[in-house]
């Protein structure tokens, strides 16, 4: 059976993590699976991508403790590296991606989540990155994900620290878009995803590409990319439909185009 299952139903496609009988723990297996997953999704992209996970315990409590016992520097070289070449594909998706965490999200299962644009959580849901508890450190990306998410300091804190915040905790950080009870996670993570997946997708593409660039790039290259960004925009039949939905006080119908 896979790991990973990719399931597409509208515009809404699910990249769900299944391997509950290990807490969701991320293997090399698993990790090529998401990986090949979300090379698919490139291909025939969806306007949103939601990230899920087996079971009602945890979302992914980290990298498979088991498999990286056994590991010599070579090969964990190897691990890490695919990793973040994982995790670095499906942040540069152009789609929306959803992360729906319902429990503990722990060192590789953190970054799975910072790797995505939207978190919505449940009550019971946790995030950390605790690798130095097991004398090791975050190796797909969590140390640069999470200082740009959440600060220097905090990110300093918690990655030396180990400390797990609750997830109104880490709503306020910045880490969670929104908390809701645990009851209602699966309709209000439904909700949002329906929700980003009837606005234009060619304009939140662009809007992720601009705001990907303000994040990693010096003022001026974000500030070309933004600008380039938007006028390309005006040759969509989408921003035509919007700009006159809006003239014709209507509701807007994009179309992809």
């Amino acid at each position: 059976m896979p790991n990973v299952i990719l399931r597409r139903e509208g515009s809404v496609a699910t990249l769900h993590v299944d391997r509950a009988a290990k807490m969701n723990a991320l293997d090399r297996a698993t990790l090529e699976e998401l990986r090949d997953a979300i090379a698919e999704l490139a291909r025939m992209p969806s306007p949103v991508v939601v990230v899920s996970t087996a079971g009602d315990r945890v979302f992914v409590a980290g990298a498979d403790i088991e498999a990286m016992s056994k590991m010599g520097l070579e090969e964990a070289r190897r691990f890490s590296e695919l990793g973040h070449a994982t995790f670095d594909a499906l942040e540069a998706l152009p789609s929306v991606v959803v992360a729906v965490v319902q429990g503990p999200a722990l060192g590789g299962g953190c970054e799975l989540a910072l790797a995505c644009d939207l978190v919505i959580a449940g009550d019971r849901a946790r995030f950390g990155q605790p690798e130095t508890n097991l004398g090791l450190i975050p190796g797909f990306g969590g140390c640069a994900r999470l200082l740009r998410r959440v600060g220097p300091a905090l990110a300093r804190e918690l990655v030396y620290s180990g400390r797990l915040l609750s997830a109104e905790e880490a709503r306020i950080a910045g880490v969670v878009n929104r908390v809701v009870p645990q009851t209602d996670l699966a309709t209000e993570a439904a909700a949002m995803a329906d929700g980003m997946a009837k606005r234009p997708p060619l304009a939140l593409a662009r809007a992720k590409a601009a705001l990907a660039a303000a994040e990693s790039s010096d003022a001026r290259t974000a500030a070309r990319v933004e600008i380039e960004a938007f006028a390309g925009l005006f040759a969509l039949e989408d921003t035509r439909e919007g700009l006159q939905a809006f003239l014709g006080k209507r509701p807007p119908t994009f179309s992809g185009r």
